[in-house]
Order: structure tokens, then sequence, then C-alpha cells
């Protein structure tokens, strides 16, 4: 996180990087970590009108293989990608896409995820010279460091100077 003085012993903390901020290779590890309640995970399922029983339902839940209730993954998916904001699109202008979202083992009530994204690509765009591309492949493990996700994704950033604020 960059830090800008505002004043005499002032200063204030600027959210997101440019795209000069970026590096080939780097890895950003996303913190803190995010344990998911029965109550995230129930409020999330009913928002979005996903009532599979897996994961509102606990006693169809223990009669499956789990033996108990899943985390709906769009919820997973929407925790992971929102600890990697920080890091990764806080001044982004858009995200361009995601692809290759592979879910690698279950998440349950009461997991604590954890995430990171190395740096796969930075490029200029060349329809819009103040802003550029940065595509990251995001890896998210639970509380015993178990990968139960992982994604790419690419999102417009500005460059330095160019930013919303600047």
């Amino acid at each position: 996180m960059e830090i800008k003085t505002v004043g005499h012993k002032r200063y204030q903390a600027s959210y997101g990087r440019y795209l000069e901020d970026f590096e080939l290779g780097a890895v950003y590890e996303h913190r803190p970590g995010r344990t998911i309640s029965e109550a995230d995970n129930t409020q999330f399922s009913l928002m979005t009108m996903n009532f599979h029983p897996m994961h509102c339902d606990a006693a169809f839940a223990a009669k499956s293989e789990f033996g108990k209730l899943l985390v709906n993954s769009g919820l997973t998916l929407a925790i992971v990608l929102g600890m990697t904001v920080n890091d990764i699109s806080g001044k982004a202008v858009a995200n361009l896409g995601w692809k290759e979202i592979n879910l690698t083992a279950p998440v349950f009530p009461g997991d604590t995820l954890y995430a990171e994204s190395e740096v796969l690509e930075v490029r200029d765009s060349k329809s819009r010279p103040t802003q550029g591309m940065v595509t990251v492949r995001t890896r998210a493990f639970n509380q015993n460091g178990v990968e139960i996700m992982n994604f790419i994704r690419t999102a417009l950033v500005p460059k330095r100077g160019h930013g919303v604020g600047d």
C-alpha cells in the first residue's frame, strides 16, 4: 500500500496499485484471511437464490459424502476475489475477465481462507495510452494450507498520474 504525505505528520493510505507498480512474477500474499461462517453461507445462498440443500439444509448435508454443509462456491469466489482487491485491482478502471476458475477442494463453514496472486503479465493498452492490463493467477488456501480455488483474472489499471483522484 502506498502512503501519500498530505501535510506535516499527516499521511493518507492509497488503495491499490498503478500499472508501473506491478512486476512480472511478483506474488502478493493477501491478508487478512477470512473465516466463513454458516450465517455468511446461508445469507449468500438465499440472496443469490441458490437453494441447493448442500448449502442450507444441515440434515440433508449430513447424509452426503462430506457429512456437513458446503460453502456456496459463488461465495467462496466472491470472498477470494475481494481479498485481492487492495493489492491487484484497487485502482482498476475495470475487471476485463476471469478464466480457468477451478474449485480444487471443498470449503466448509468455519474454514478460514487465505489467498495469493502471482503477476503473469503486465502490458500497456493499445487503445488507452494512460492505462494497461495486469493479469494474475490467484490461488486460495484453507487454514490447513490446502488449495481450495484458483483462477486467472485480468484488470485494466491506470498508469501513475491517471487514476481517479490523481
